[in-house]
């Protein structure tokens, strides 16, 4: 089936809720409403033209319900924070296949708040029997694994990744509406500087966590040309799942995962990294898109530490980082996870930039002369992966 979807289906809506950050007022349901409404108003479409529903935090059932529609084909697929990249390829296909029209991909989350959210892992769980007696207390204690890992295999140093938070912060700077907009710059010294979170990540090195949420309306390439907006092509997709829990990891320096969705998604759309213009990576923690920067072949394994690391200075004596605001490689332009937001599941805040950026309505942080995009994540601790390259071409 290699290619045989490609350019079949394109994004006509996308939006996020009107606010992100701290949202008391809104619970996970009403997130995922406004989400809906905003993206359905971008695509110049009501909600009795969705037939189709993919959701995860809010499940089909209740969504459904709380929108008072009845979708013809729904999809709940929750493999965690590359889930939506996983629906845009599940949409792909289900479009394909005749068995919807129009396409909803919705994400709400209250991960700040916690409005009508539900508590993850027990006990009885596998995770609550063979990591959590271990010392393992939420992500950051577990996401470290990998990244100790590469600092001995390659000799990858906090320095190096405390390059990554530093760049996005930069790209924040240029975006009204990143929580840290008004933060100021931050040094790769001045993350190490930061209080100490579980070794190796300071808090610098962690995601933020929020409220807020963002849709995406998908129809077929054809029905998309007469659309409100100009279409956001879908080149190419992939997905895969590994493992569960991280100790289950085959290799703690490579996301297998990752290198099976990501070879899928550059096969469909006929591409290699090198014709990739700009990338969103999940960034979790620091660490993460140095991985995938490797999985996916934007840098040799092991190397992705001297990549981001190397640095110049503009006329302005500024450091230019490699993925930052005039870097070679434009990445997490909105501030990623790290500086701009996330709720819990940030998938779908990384393909609403990339949409942004294609169409050209990313203002001060625009990055002039797109035409693909890569948005790439993971499930958890490196289990699962989506991969999505967009294009406006």
């Amino acid at each position: 089936m290699t290619g045989k979807l490609s350019r079949t289906a394109a994004i006509v809506g996308a939006a996020e809720t009107d606010r992100i950050g701290k949202l008391p007022g809104m619970s996970r349901l009403a997130i995922h409403a406004e989400a809906a409404k905003n993206a359905l108003a971008d695509a110049g479409l009501k909600l009795s033209d969705v037939d189709g529903l993919f959701t995860t935090v809010a499940g089909p059932n209740e969504l459904s319900e709380y929108l008072n529609m009845v979708p013809r084909y729904v999809d709940s697929t929750g493999v965690g924070g590359c889930s939506y990249m996983i629906f845009v390829r599940h949409a792909v296909a289900a479009i394909a296949a005749g068995y919807c029209d129009v396409a909803l991909v919705v994400h709400g989350e209250s991960g700040r708040s916690w409005i009508d959210m539900e508590a993850a892992g027990t006990p009885a769980s596998p995770a609550g029997q063979f990591e959590s007696p271990f010392g393992t207390a939420g992500a950051p204690t577990t996401y470290s694994l990998p990244v100790l890992r590469h600092f001995h295999q390659y000799g990858t140093t906090k320095r190096q990744m405390s390059h990554v938070p530093a760049a996005t912060r930069e790209w924040a700077l240029l975006n009204p509406r990143a929580l840290m907009h008004q933060a100021g710059s931050i040094t790769p010294e001045d993350v190490e500087a930061s209080p100490l979170i579980c070794y190796p990540f300071n808090r610098l090195d962690c995601c933020l966590v929020a409220d807020g949420g963002g849709a995406l309306v998908i129809t077929s390439a054809e029905r998309a040309r007469d659309m409100k907006n100009k279409p956001i092509h879908i080149l190419g997709t992939g997905e895969g799942a590994a493992h569960r829990q991280v100790a289950m990891m085959r290799d703690f320096t490579t996301s297998d995962s990752t290198v099976v969705s990501g070879r899928q998604a550059f096969a469909e759309a006929g591409l290699t990294p090198a014709d990739i213009d700009h990338l969103m990576l999940y960034d979790a923690f620091s660490f993460t898109p140095m991985m995938f920067l490797e999985d996916l072949g934007f840098v040799p394994k092991g190397e992705s530490g001297p990549f981001l690391a190397e640095t110049r200075k503009g006329a302005d004596g500024r450091p230019i980082y490699k993925t930052g605001p005039g870097g070679d490689l434009p990445m997490n332009t909105n501030g990623g996870g790290l500086s701009y937001c996330h709720s819990g599941r940030y998938g779908m805040f990384a393909l609403l930039e990339a949409v942004a950026q294609l169409r050209g309505t990313a203002g001060d942080r625009q990055v002039s002369g797109l035409r693909t995009s890569l948005v790439h994540g993971p499930g958890r601790q490196f289990a699962a992966a989506g991969t999505v390259i967009l294009s406006n071409d």
